[in-house]
């Protein structure tokens, strides 16, 4: 194993599992902008208002792209056991 391989397999396993949190991350995101503006319009400064919807949509969110999820997690899988042969020479 050289260390380009062993640097771009880090890459790839980084870049999966940032792919695979960007629905949450995206989601929790424009809730908290959008409470964040309302708060501000409003001049309500409730802590928990921030992050209880927060919570909701991105769990939501996960319930949402839990089918994409598990695709992209199962041909990674298959993808890394199937050429865990080439990578142990």
């Amino acid at each position: 194993m050289s260390p380009d391989f062993i640097v771009g397999f880090a890459r790839q396993a980084i870049e999966m599992a940032l792919t695979l949190a960007l629905p949450m991350l995206m989601v929790g995101m424009v809730v908290g902008i959008v409470v964040s503006v309302l708060q501000a319009a409003t001049q309500i400064q409730e802590m928990t208002l921030t992050f209880v919807p927060k919570i909701i949509a991105m769990f939501a969110a996960l319930i949402f792209a839990f089918p994409w999820i598990m695709n992209k997690m199962i041909a990674y899988t298959t993808n890394l056991f199937l050429n865990f042969p080439n990578y142990i020479r």
